[in-house]
């Protein structure tokens, strides 16, 4: 395959058909293509979009984020699940704070930054210094593997290192700053709009002409990933303490883990300890037992099991460590898990103000 051939024509496919008007897009601005590159990741643009808009309000630029305390990181990013990402995401800021406010002006330099893999960094590398490089998120793999008819297997990393090499090979010698930040947009848009996982729209792929996966009839089967193991599923009881004015108490997850950092409610382990009433629960009132929430993670299936208690108007504060009464879910948000968050927002009132919702 002429390398000029697939290159020329993503360009003027992206430059006609593309995206042109999301939010993050139009700029050369490091810190807005790293962030928005950083929420896409595992998540859909229709998601990130009204995220992103409200985080760059909040934090314009890296030295607002860098001088945040972490829990208003955690909170601007209430929803959006993988909240490992929210943590480097600050981390990052800060480091990059600590050298001037100026960013590594390549890929290999932008990933010894905190949580910004080769993929990312190569993004930002192309999008805003014009850097010859060549992205690989998900939609680029498909599209890539379809497109050379790839036969690794893209579940181990060496695989996945040969299929950079090749798409390394595609980029011109003398591609522009301009070209490669629309190519690099076009294998975004490409992979996500018409070369889709299931349904691909291959009669109106505008590199259907150059791909062997078609050529081959074989696009269905690729690529080819060896399954995941299946995810493991685990029951969580969680102790809903409420008192008469409707607030529920909330307390910090530790720092590593499910949940790392975000506010929930007391998780026990056993169906047996949730329904053994707690100290400071209103005598006489028995539990009660809301349906049952189903929460996937990468590698785990959570049931959630909601008990509510009703607490006693002069019972101390609850005794599972440090927490705080949450009395309506504000703006900006607590930062609560994404399942904690829904059904909170279903049963407390939202908050009249701009406060967190906290009691002080």
């Amino acid at each position: 395959m002429a390398q000029a051939l697939f290159f020329d024509a993503l360009v003027a496919w992206q430059r006609r058909l593309g995206r042109h008007h999301l939010p993050w897009q139009g700029t050369r601005d490091p810190y807005r293509v790293w962030l928005s590159e950083i929420m896409l990741q595992q998540t859909q643009v229709a998601t990130v979009r009204p995220y992103y808009e409200r985080f760059v309000q909040r934090f314009p630029d890296v030295w607002a984020l860098a001088q945040a305390e972490p829990d208003e990181v955690l909170a601007h990013w209430s929803g959006l699940g993988y909240y490992s990402r929210a943590r480097h995401l600050h981390a990052c800021a800060r480091l990059v704070v600590q050298e001037g406010g100026r960013w590594p002006g390549s890929a290999a330099e932008l990933q010894r930054l905190p949580g910004i893999g080769a993929s990312t960094a190569a993004a930002i590398a192309a999008f805003c210094f014009g850097e010859r490089v060549s992205i690989l998120d998900g939609n680029a793999k498909r599209l890539l593997a379809r497109l050379l008819a790839f036969e690794g297997d893209l579940a181990h990393a060496p695989t996945q290192r040969t299929l950079w090499q090749q798409a390394q090979g595609l980029l011109p010698e003398n591609a522009s700053a301009t070209d490669m930040a629309a190519y690099t947009q076009g294998l975004m848009d490409l992979g996500a709009q018409i070369c889709t996982r299931s349904k691909p729209r291959c009669t109106e792929c505008p590199v259907a002409a150059l791909c062997l996966g078609l050529a081959q009839q074989r696009v269905a089967e690729l690529p080819h990933k060896s399954r995941r193991s299946p995810r493991r599923l685990e029951d969580w009881w969680l102790l809903l303490l409420r008192r008469a004015d409707g607030a529920i108490w909330l307390q910090q997850r530790p720092p590593r883990g499910i949940w790392a950092g975000l506010y929930a409610p007391p998780v026990l382990a056993t169906q047996q300890a949730a329904l053994q009433a707690p100290p400071g629960a209103r005598a006489g009132h028995a539990p009660s037992l809301h349906p049952v929430i189903s929460h996937s993670l990468t590698h785990r299936e959570l049931r959630l099991h909601l008990v509510q208690w009703q607490w006693a108007a002069d019972a101390p504060e609850p005794v599972w460590g440090p927490g705080r009464w949450l009395l309506s879910v504000g703006q900006p948000p607590v930062a609560l898990p994404a399942p904690i968050r829904t059904w909170l927002l279903e049963h407390l009132p939202p908050a009249a103000g701009a406060g967190t919702g906290f009691e002080v």
